[in-house]
């Protein structure tokens, strides 16, 4: 079993906090690690070999935070399934071997049940279940509300079985990002579930997959060893596009993508909102581009940088604020600014400070 970890990303909508220079994976956001640091240190006592895939801007990044870990380097970022597609290229394993896939830049609450999943997932699903020999297998959060920013995995309930004590379904379809409509119609199914970004597979399985339904295993794999000629075929990917709209959607009609239910107090920390509960912070939050106005009540408070740092304001009074640069609106925050303001000191760079 080996694990292969996603890093990049613009981290636009944890603006002004996360930036394309530092983007999210890179932050302290719940304490003295990185959340990269953290998803490296929750493998541990699961697997020693794992590899992080990032682009050349986060190369420096990736090997300060976590110098004991293998890095794979893209030329520039062209969104999961290339980055899939090069590690299954680059990391060489047998084909039998299971291959775990995790982004960057999540949480989880219980790393010691989070564990027990990927472990039981690689040993009793992605090695074969539910008459696929090697199936892709995704793990599946319950769905709290209709959300648009995840994928949805629609499972075959009738066909559901207990393995290894994980709640798994072969799925009928794997839907991705839907419209506001089309989440509310999603979130009355039973056992619909959400995407967690978490796969695994057998070696020999993803790469079938990416074969099967992408041309980027044919495109990268002879420029691999050459940077120039890779950064070339990097370049020539028009449509960069996630693994979940490359593979899974297809794999998952044609009945070779099974789900694993997980509950482990995961999130993706996506938005503000996310990450103030996960602060255990009130209110909720939004990024505010620059030009766009804004109503804000006495208990917000406004993220911006301040003179290039990062800082946080109260407004004075209810009114109205045009935002001159990404600025983010934490509404009912006020009470509690000082988990606020300990964010933004954990996070701020060299460049941020006095």
């Amino acid at each position: 079993m080996y694990a292969v970890i996603l890093a990049g990303g613009g981290g636009t909508r944890l603006h002004p906090l996360s930036r394309p220079e530092r983007p999210k994976p890179f932050l302290p956001l719940l304490g003295e690690l990185s959340l990269l640091e953290g998803t490296v240190e929750r493998l541990g006592g699961l697997t020693d070999d794992v590899t992080v895939v990032t682009d050349r801007r986060y190369e420096r990044l990736v090997r300060e935070l976590v110098p004991g870990v293998a890095v794979v380097v893209e030329p520039l970022g062209r969104n999961t399934a290339a980055a899939i597609a090069l590690a299954t290229l680059t990391i060489d394993r047998s084909d039998d071997e299971v291959m775990i896939v995790l982004p960057a830049d999540q949480t989880v609450e219980r790393s010691d049940v989070f564990q027990g999943v990927l472990r039981d997932a690689a040993e009793g699903l992605a090695t074969g279940a539910f008459d696929v020999e090697d199936p892709l297998v995704t793990l599946g959060i319950a769905v709290d509300r209709p959300a648009t920013e995840y994928g949805y995995l629609i499972p075959d309930l009738a066909r559901g079985a207990d393995v290894r004590g994980l709640r798994a379904y072969p799925l009928t379809r794997f839907e991705e990002k839907p419209k506001p409509a089309r989440a509310e119609e999603l979130m009355k199914g039973e056992g619909v579930a959400w995407n967690a970004g978490i796969f695994l597979w057998r070696r020999r399985a993803i790469t079938a997959a990416l074969g099967r339904y992408t041309g980027l295993l044919q495109s990268l794999g002879p420029m691999v060893g050459t940077p120039s000629m890779l950064e070339h075929a990097y370049e020539a990917i028009q449509r960069p596009v996630s693994i979940d709209y490359a593979v899974m959607e297809g794999a998952a009609q044609s009945g070779q993508v099974v789900m694993a239910a997980m509950d482990v107090g995961w999130s993706d920390l996506g938005s503000w909102s996310a990450l103030l509960s996960a602060l255990g912070a009130r209110g909720t939050g939004s990024v505010v581009q620059a030009g766009e106005t804004v109503e804000v009540e006495g208990d917000d408070l406004v993220v911006r940088r301040i003179g290039g740092r990062l800082g946080v304001i109260a407004p004075p009074e209810r009114g109205r604020m045009t935002a001159a640069q990404p600025i983010a609106v934490l509404r009912g925050t006020g009470p509690d600014r000082a988990l606020v303001e300990a964010l933004l000191q954990r996070c701020s760079g060299p460049e941020d400070r006095p």
